[in-house]
Order: C-alpha cells, then sequence, then structure tokens
C-alpha cells in the first residue's frame, strides 16, 4: 500500500497516517533531499536560483511537509505509539537540516548567485538565507563543525522531551471532586467534569489542569482548598515540587542542558550569549534594546498595577473574609471584584458565545476587510471535531485551513497556528501552490446536547490565530522562503494576530457574533457596555505579568549561568518586576514550552513588542471607523495589501510604515490598554 506520508497530490492523508508509516517514509525523503543536495553542489551544477530552487527546494519541501504532518500529529493526537516513531526519526531529521544549513559547497553556489539577476522576493530571501547559513554553521570547521551539529541535534531532543513531560504532568493530574466542593463552579465545567468521571466508572467529577476546567475553578469555586490543591498541581508541574509519583516528569535537568547548549552554540558562532544570536533576524537591535524597552513599559504599568493589587486586596478583606490572600485566591478575589465593579460575571456573557455564531461573526468580518468569501469544505482530518474551510476571492481559490477547536487527552496545550504548506510558485510544475494552514484551539467542548459556549478570551483567542492564519493564507508572495510568515521577524509575526484581537471589542462587529445559547438573543448593548468598561480591568497586573515572562527570558540568555539554579533569577525578577507574591515552591518555568520547546527563547518579549505595532495600526482603523461604527474597508484593503499580502518579502518595518506612512509609537498601546497618563 502506498505510503500516505509521501503523497504530495493534494492535503495530507490525516486519517491514513500511521505511526508505522513515519520511518519509511522519513527514510525515503532524507534519501531524495540528500541526493537532490549532492546534485546541486556539484561543480558544474549551475549557481543560479531557479535551477537549485528546481531541484533542491522541491525536495526539501516534500520533506517538510511530510515532517510537518507527523509533528503536527504529535501536537494534537499524542499516542505512545506515534511518540515513539516521531523520537525515532527526529535526530535523523535534525542531522539533516543541520547538514543542510551548514553545507559549505551550498553556501558557496548561494554565494556566488548574482543578486541582480533576482526578483524583489528572490533577492530577499537570498539575503536572509545567507545570512542562516552563518547562523547555521556554515563557516565553521573541523571540530567546531561536528560539535555545532551535536549540539542542534541534542537541542531537538530535548524540546521534545520538555514539551512530552509538561503535556503528561498535565494529563497525569485528576482529582474526583464530590459535588458539595464545587459550589460556584459552572454548570457547564461540572457537567464535562461529571461525564469524564462517569466514562472512566469512576464517582464524582474529575477535575484535571486542562485549561476549559481549571481556569473555571480556579475563578468561580468557593472552597479555597479545592483552588489550592488544583492551584499547586498546576504550578509544581514537570518539576521537582510536584507529587511524588509525578517527579518523573521534572524538566529541571533538561532545561539546564538546553541552556548550556544554547550559549555553546552562540559562543561558536562568535556572541558572547545567546541572546544576542537569537536577536540577529529580528527587529530589535540588542538583548540591552529589549531589557531597555521591557523595562521601560514595567515603569509605566507598575502605579497601575500597584492599584490594581491594592483594589484586589481592599475587596478581599471587606467583601470575601480573605485578610490575607493566597496564590490560588487572586483568580478568584478577581472574578468576583469585577462582577462586583462591572455588575456582570464572564459565565452571563458566556452563554451568548456559541461557537458556530461566533466563528460565522469571525468569518463576516475577515470577508468584508479583505474582500474573500470562506466557504466549508471536506478534507482527511486527525479528529471528528476538526473542521476545514476554503478561501476564496473572485471564486478563485487563495487558501484553506483546519479549524481543531477542543481540548482533550493527547493534545498539546494552549493556541498555535501553522503552515501545511506554503504559497509557492513550484519550479518543478510551474503551478502555483495554495497555501494551507492549521488553526489549534483548547476550548471546552458543548454539553446537554448544546453548542460549545465560549469565554469572551476564548473568543480573542480565536481572533488571534486567525490573524496568524490570514498572514499565512493571503500573501501573495510566490517565493516560499518569504511567502506567508516564512522570513518575517520573530518580534513582528505577532503583528497580524495581535491586531485581529481588537475587533472582540467592537459593538457592531461583536453583536453579529453572538446568540444567547438558550433563547437566540444576542448580546444585549448594556451587557457590551458593561465588558468595553472591564476592558481594561487589572491591565496593569496583566502587563506586568508579561514582562515577567519576557525579562526572565532574556536574562535567562544573557546574563545567567546555565551551571546554575535558574530559580533564583526567576526570583530576581518577580522580585523586580512582579507585585503580585509567588510561592516559593512555584515553578512556572518548567512547563514555559514557548521558550524551552516552542522557537521563543530569547524572543518571548515579541508579544509585547508586536503589541506595540499592532496597536498603532489598529489605530489606523480607529481613525477611518465609520459613522455606524464599522471598520473602514478601505483601511482593510491597504491593511491586507501592505502587511499580509507582503509576508516576509520586506523588512516588518517596512511594510508598516507602507501602512501607517510611519514607524509605530507607543502612544495606542497604553491608551488601549487604559495607560494612557503615564510618561
Amino acid at each position: 500500500m502506498t505510503n500516505p506520508l509521501l503523497c504530495f497530490d493534494d492535503l495530507p492523508l490525516f486519517d491514513q497516517i500511521k505511526p508505522e508509516h513515519v520511518a519509511s517514509a522519513v527514510d525515503q525523503l532524507l534519501l531524495d533531499a540528500s541526493a537532490a543536495l549532492e546534485t546541486v553542489t556539484a561543480v558544474e551544477f549551475p549557481a543560479r536560483w531557479s535551477a537549485i530552487a528546481g531541484v533542491l527546494d522541491v525536495a526539501t519541501e516534500k520533506l517538510g511537509r511530510a515532517w510537518n504532518a507527523v509533528s503536527h500529529l504529535n501536537s494534537v493526537a499524542d499516542t505512545p505509539e506515534l511518540r515513539a516513531a516521531y523520537n525515532e526519526a527526529l535526530p535523523r531529521v535534525t542531522e539533516f537540516s543541520t547538514r543542510l544549513g551548514a553545507d559549505e559547497r551550498l553556501y558557496a553556489k548561494y554565494k556566488a548567485i548574482d543578486p541582480s539577476t533576482l526578483n524583489l522576493e528572490q533577492r530577499q530571501a537570498h539575503k536572509n538565507a545567507i545570512r542562516n547559513f552563518v547562523l547555521g554553521g556554515a563557516e565553521l570547521v573541523g571540530a567546531q563543525r561536528e560539535r555545532f551539529a551535536a549540539i542542534q541535534e541534542r537541542q531537538a531532543d530535548l524540546s521534545q522531551k520538555f514539551s512530552e513531560n509538561a503535556l503528561d504532568a498535565t494529563d497525569a493530574f485528576a482529582y474526583y471532586a464530590a459535588a458539595s466542593e464545587l459550589t460556584g463552579v459552572p454548570h457547564d465545567v461540572q457537567q464535562t467534569a461529571l461525564a469524564l468521571a462517569q466514562a472512566e466508572g469512576k464517582e464524582g467529577y474529575k477535575l484535571t489542569l486542562k485549561m476549559p476546567c481549571y481556569l473555571p475553578v480556579m475563578q468561580f469555586a468557593d472552597s479555597s482548598t479545592l483552588r489550592q490543591k488544583l492551584y499547586r498541581a498546576y504550578v509544581t508541574r514537570a518539576s521537582d515540587q510536584a507529587d511524588a509519583e509525578n517527579t518523573k516528569f521534572d524538566n529541571s535537568a533538561l532545561m539546564s542542558e538546553l541552556l548550556s547548549l544554547r550559549l555553546e552554540e552562540a559562543t561558536l558562532l562568535g556572541y558572547r550569549n545567546f541572546g544576542e544570536l537569537s536577536l540577529v533576524p529580528k527587529m530589535a537591535q540588542s538583548p540591552q534594546h529589549v531589557i531597555t524597552f521591557l523595562r521601560d513599559l514595567a515603569s509605566r504599568a507598575r502605579p497601575f498595577a500597584e492599584q490594581d493589587l491594592a483594589d484586589l486586596r481592599a475587596y478581599a478583606a471587606q467583601h470575601l473574609e480573605l485578610p490575607d490572600p493566597q496564590p490560588w485566591d487572586w483568580p478568584y478575589v478577581s472574578e468576583k471584584l469585577k462582577e462586583a465593579r462591572y455588575a456582570f460575571s464572564e459565565q452571563e456573557v458566556k452563554q451568548y458565545f456559541t461557537a458556530p455564531k461566533v466563528l460565522a461573526g469571525l468569518f463576516k468580518i475577515v470577508e468584508t476587510l479583505f474582500d474573500v468569501s470562506i466557504r466549508q469544505d471536506s478534507a482527511p482530518a486527525w479528529n471528528p471535531g476538526v473542521e476545514f474551510y476554503r478561501i476564496e476571492r473572485a471564486g478563485v481559490l487563495v487558501g484553506q485551513f483546519y479549524l481543531d477547536p477542543s481540548a482533550r487527552t493527547g493534545k498539546r496545550g494552549g493556541a498555535w497556528a501553522d503552515d501545511v504548506r506554503t504559497r509557492w510558485l513550484r519550479p518543478d510544475t510551474q503551478q502555483l501552490q495554495t497555501p494551507v494552514a492549521h488553526l489549534v484551539c483548547n476550548f471546552a467542548e458543548g454539553v446537554d446536547g448544546k453548542p460549545a459556549l465560549l469565554t469572551h478570551d476564548d473568543v480573542i483567542t480565536l481572533f488571534h490565530e486567525f490573524g496568524h492564519g490570514l498572514h499565512i493564507l493571503l500573501t501573495q508572495v510566490s517565493e516560499r522562503d518569504v511567502s506567508g510568515i516564512n522570513g518575517v521577524e520573530w518580534d513582528a509575526v505577532e503583528l497580524p494576530s495581535q491586531f485581529m484581537e481588537n475587533f472582540c471589542w467592537e459593538w457592531d462587529v461583536l453583536r453579529h457574533m453572538t446568540a444567547h445559547v438558550d433563547t437566540g438573543e444576542p448580546l444585549p448593548r448594556a451587557l457590551f457596555d458593561k465588558m468595553l468598561a472591564a476592558k481594561n480591568f487589572q491591565s496593569g497586573l496583566q502587563t506586568l505579568r508579561q514582562i515577567e515572562f519576557s525579562l526572565f527570558d532574556m536574562l535567562l540568555h544573557t546574563v545567567h549561568d546555565p551551571a546554575l539554579d535558574l530559580m533564583p533569577l526567576l526570583t530576581q525578577v518577580r522580585s523586580e518586576v512582579a507585585v503580585l507574591p509567588a510561592p516559593t515552591w512555584s515553578r512556572s518555568a518548567h512547563t514555559f514550552s514557548h521558550i524551552f520547546a516552542g522557537g521563543y527563547a530569547a524572543g518571548y518579549y515579541s508579544y509585547k513588542w508586536a503589541e506595540v505595532l499592532s496597536a498603532d495600526a489598529y489605530a489606523a482603523f480607529e481613525e477611518t471607523m465609520g459613522k455606524e461604527g464599522l471598520p473602514n474597508v478601505q483601511t482593510g484593503r491597504k491593511y491586507r495589501h501592505a502587511i499580509l499580502e507582503a509576508g516576509g518579502s520586506r523588512p516588518a518595518m517596512e511594510s508598516f510604515k507602507a501602512f501607517r506612512g510611519r514607524e509605530p509609537t507607543l502612544d495606542a498601546l497604553l491608551r488601549h490598554q487604559g495607560m494612557a497618563g503615564q510618561k
């Protein structure tokens, strides 16, 4: 039977891919890619962009697509068999990738290409390629080259193991609560927990550390004892502070080794630390540039955060009989204060955001602003809950995407978007390959036969990931390496995602995506006004939390000695930035997958950095908003053309200036977050 991982005619055959297919497909594709590398590096092979692409890029693109399919399944449908197959193939894929990026013969071919023979897209891709060869170790020789390759392989193994430990530690926890312990917990959360317990033949309600369960318990459970139990389990996951039976998932040693290897990699390439190396392809100029940016933002946010905390303490003491709130009490106190101050609850709002209605509203704003149409489509998928759609313009296919909305066992937590294949004018067929993307979330499923209900935060998350999807899908760039999000600076790649979040606060957008789960009535304007009034509730605390993560990440990769325990550094950063104290046994860094397994090492600051860009970009829509309160269509077309269609074909600052006519300022971000008064 044909191996489904070797079928590239159309979309991946996700419903047919099995663990036993992985090794043979990877073997074949690695052989093909290695042969292509030997072909293009032969002395007689011409140093021409199109010639190299027609042989090497075609082979490596197939390898990448197949491996991406395996990696994706490993993230959304993890099984022991698939994990074993993935881990067996990972070192070989990593070895080839490292060898390709460091091949001095190929590097010489690229250096011999005359840039004047290239179009603008190819010129940017060529410039990036030369830089990436240097960062990939192509100028290293002898023992240094061998060591560099070994470091890459080991880092890949460690990152994968970190991710597995975080997932396994999350899945390993279960607490079967009695009904009496769940006072205050929303009905739909209780029903899901009851169904989980019954499916296992257990008594009570199964509580887990997955976000659709964990967060509402922390926000709404009246039992401080229950909140403490879940909180302790959550913040000690994958660490030495976990329960005895779960310390096998401890990530401490992996983190230390990863940091040591990153420092060694940076040193081999001539940099003082990994932070410097990480920033070479980014917008930020230096680690100090980032640190100054973060500390400046922290100083602006701190007075607001201190006021947030004072309000919480006063409310807890006066109304909840909590004179000394503990870390597991803060989400509960926050929710109670929010309800009291703004006279609404998240649970009240949630009843209006049914998943199908939200999705229809999201599609409507995208179709209106960006002149496209979104239609249901069909494709082989990895789970019955996965949906598939196509985007068209004037009846012509632009791109397609999978939407996997629900949390489940074996699926990595969080939300993300990535590409299945990139828009590319294929050099082997001269046919235009349309882009395909994954959009993955972890929302609660519907209960009692009703559609899934989303919190407003869930709606924001969906819009965020769809922003990434639009960046992948609406590109008009035909050169693979700078198409969509490819080639976009890491600290600018969050611009389109954070930009889309703003629409979740526009009445004339939001009202079209609401319908009460029982009555079908749209969200009342009075309730929306309360939500809007509460928009910046605790924005100071939230800003400092993101800065805490970002500053810790950058200092970890610049001044920290990997041979030492990282907890003192985290404690130091918390004492500098945070106003909410964390317990000494909290180990949030041990599941900080963004920097240890997700590509954000010395780059987590990108979220705040890109927020400046996205807020300023959205200000253009605010400035041109129509009388009826709907975003201006012409501004949408301009944004699509300048930002989304351009992809990575030019520096992000050029794209931003093409849209705004100037460089970004901090004003819009501070205004959006209710902190505009701070100098």
